[in-house]
């Protein structure tokens, strides 16, 4: 049985030009980037490329990239590397951003309904003692994108620093770098490997290192550098995406399941999304189920975040959007990306309208 992909949100596959990038560095750029003979110095070579690509990609100096072993870590990095004081961030960031937060003085900015933070919330919640202000960039669950420049100017009004974690917009939409102080992204959500990403830090801002050893990355992030990797993320930087046939493919996708399946809801529906996120409700249907059928047809989707998988609470997200914990739970999110075509798509929904004709035949709720 062909097997399709439809979690790019998750992960993404490793595009071909990264692997044709990544596998000299594996194989003949072993040395470290510290150290001073040829070895050495090569490997600095090809991480210093990387950092340039990196940059290019973002609109800013390669001075101001520090790469990371991923999104998460950029996102520790941001927000507990600032100077201590009051932190105004939302109740519905990823993980790693509510996580670092938890023993932090923190204000809690409600989404609405679509989740969308609104202006007049973030000037509400700023206080004399706010040193930071962290609001993603795009939701990785609704797709949901914030207005990051009207949000980093109230910020800055204030005296603050901005950091968006941009780990689910980076290579969908135009980027705000000349906005934000700081700003994360992660290499596996950019068809590159797992382990890499990077976070802007503007020239100026003082920044602690949360991991502690030598001078690496100019004393920000202490640790060998993960030369491989840095590369692939370089390269993946560089592709060309074609985001405008992916948003036409979501859009077929979407249009075609709320059409023909009964009873479904798109969440998010009234707010600007990225081209390839989908999330939608199906009254009566567990999602973990949804996800499974769709599994043994040999299609991948998500019914939440991958980062709580095994998870018994409903999304977070959905929830603090308004949606009742039954209705969180019969949500999935449907997210395309590189090797997706029409005909996949509509296999999909093919699929879709199947396994929820199924599945409410069997539900005790579905009326």
């Amino acid at each position: 049985m062909e097997r399709y992909y439809f979690d790019h949100n998750a992960t993404t596959p490793i595009a071909p030009a990264v692997i044709d990038a990544i596998l000299p560095a594996l194989r003949d750029g072993f040395g470290n980037a510290s150290s001073i003979h040829q070895p050495g110095q090569q490997a600095k070579q090809a991480l210093e490329c990387a950092r340039r690509q990196t940059a290019a990609f973002l609109n800013c100096s390669p001075k101001e990239i520090v790469f990371t072993s991923g999104g998460t870590e950029a996102d520790n990095l941001a927000i507990l590397g600032v100077p201590s004081g009051h932190i105004v961030t939302t109740n519905v960031e990823h993980p790693a951003i509510l996580a670092a937060c938890r023993d932090l003085d923190v204000t809690y900015i409600a989404a609405d309904a679509d989740g969308v933070v609104h202006p007049q919330g973030l000037r509400d919640a700023i206080r004399p003692s706010t040193v930071l202000v962290s609001i993603m960039h795009v939701n990785n669950e609704l797709g949901t994108i914030q207005d990051i420049e009207a949000l980093a100017f109230i910020a800055r009004q204030a005296g603050a620093l901005f950091h968006s974690d941009g780990v689910q917009a980076a290579g969908k939409i135009r980027l705000p770098l000349r906005s934000v102080d700081l700003y994360s992204i992660s290499g596996h959500k950019l068809n590159a490997p797992k382990g890499v990403g990077a976070l802007f830090v503007r020239k100026g801002v003082e920044l602690r290192p949360r991991q502690f050893g030598g001078r690496h990355e100019s004393g920000r992030r202490a640790g060998t550098e993960n030369v491989a990797g840095a590369v692939a993320l370089g390269a993946a930087c560089d592709l060309r995406r074609d985001n405008r046939t992916i948003g036409a493919l979501t859009d077929r996708l979407e249009k075609g399941i709320l059409k023909r399946v009964p009873q479904t809801t798109l969440n998010g529906a009234n707010a600007p999304r990225v081209p390839n996120t989908t999330n939608i409700r199906f009254a009566g249907i567990e999602g973990e189920a949804m996800v499974i059928a769709l599994d043994l047809r040999g299609f991948a989707v998500s019914s939440g975040a991958a980062c709580s998988s095994g998870a018994v609470e409903p999304s977070h997200v959905l929830t603090a959007i308004g949606l009742t914990r039954d209705e969180a739970k019969a949500s999935i999110r449907f997210s395309l990306g590189l090797g997706n075509t029409i005909e996949q798509v509509d296999g999909l929904i093919e699929a879709v309208v199947a396994s929820a004709a199924h599945l409410r035949r069997l539900s005790p709720v579905y009326v």
